[in-house]
């Protein structure tokens, strides 16, 4: 037989088939989205979503925080200072007075978007145009008021976040209602601050003091540790932290489980306009592997976590 005609058509017409209606099928009619009507409310327009892929996981995410807080368990938001980059300390703020989150951590950068924006109102510099030049992060006034806090923060019980809240509060700072470090302060939540060394601003001014950095920062960590011991039941949000907190996060879950504190059954959601590594596994994968449930939700921060928050808010039905 000659190459050309080693293989002839395969014969069709032994094919087993079967009805559709005995198939199972992952979408069905009631899944799908629903048209906006002009002059909708809020509510409508969530369950006018499609039950399907993400807005299925948004779902579930809002529902996960709804219950979390009408049992009074620990909401965490471990958040990169993009976060407040893009406008949304307001909604943390909002959600910290509410009684939903319980407590929030930083990167080092935090508080530096932070403070810069209770102070003049303003923040993240324009870093290509000060680089060639030596004046990217040389802002004077935030690196006195925040090394000024750091030296402030020698206390057995007081981590670099309360030290930094507390110095903004104390100097009435004009735009002190958009800190997330502040609220921490007045409202009585912890708002922890993990730094390494090297990656932010004020570490190159010359008030900078390391060793007090480093242990107000441990301080931190051990704060930190102590609401992640609470977590049975609640969740964790990781909110625009690549790598930093998502290491943190896994340090205090395997610390606290061998102290005998149990956290098994609990939500964990990474958000990020993309998808990393780190949080997908020491957030989403590693933490729920024994119980619980962890999301990925891929977007906007500036879109996807008001939409998240305006979903609480809606179903708790709080005015």
């Amino acid at each position: 037989m000659s190459e050309k005609n080693k293989f002839k058509p395969i014969d069709l017409s032994p094919l087993k088939t079967y009805s559709i209606a005995e198939r199972k099928s992952k979408v069905s009619f009631g899944d799908l989205a629903k048209p906006w009507h002009k002059g909708d409310t809020f509510s409508s327009f969530l369950k006018s979503l499609p039950d399907i892929l993400a807005a299925q996981q948004l779902q579930q995410v809002i529902d996960a925080l709804v219950s979390a807080c009408r049992a009074q368990k620990t909401i965490m938001v471990g958040m990169g200072a993009h976060v407040i980059k893009v406008g949304l300390a307001p909604v943390i703020i909002d959600l910290i007075k509410r009684g939903v989150i319980k407590a929030v951590a930083l990167n080092g950068a935090g508080i530096i978007h932070d403070f810069e924006m209770a102070y003049a109102g303003k923040t993240s510099e324009d870093v290509a145009a000060g680089l060639d030049s030596g004046e990217f992060g040389m802002a004077r006034e935030t690196g006195q008021f925040l090394n000024q806090a750091i030296k402030q923060s020698d206390n057995d019980t007081v981590g670099l976040g309360f030290a930094v809240g507390s110095l903004i509060l104390k100097n009435h700072l004009p735009f002190a209602d958009m800190s997330i470090l502040a609220a921490g302060v007045k409202y009585g939540i912890p708002i922890t601050v993990h730094v390494a060394f090297g990656t932010d601003i004020i570490h190159m001014h010359p008030g900078f003091d390391p060793a007090k950095a480093g242990a107000a920062t441990h301080r931190d960590f051990r704060i930190f540790a102590s609401v992640v011991s609470t977590l049975e039941n609640g969740v964790y949000m990781n909110v625009g932290s690549a790598v930093l907190l998502p290491e943190v996060f896994l340090k205090a879950i395997t610390l606290v489980r061998n102290l005998g504190h149990q956290v098994k059954n609990f939500t964990t959601v990474n958000m990020d306009f993309i998808t990393h590594y780190r949080p997908l596994t020491n957030v989403v994968h590693r933490p729920t592997l024994s119980g619980g449930k962890g999301y990925n939700l891929v977007g906007c921060h500036e879109i996807m976590f008001p939409l998240i928050a305006a979903g609480v808010i809606e179903k708790l039905d709080l005015s």
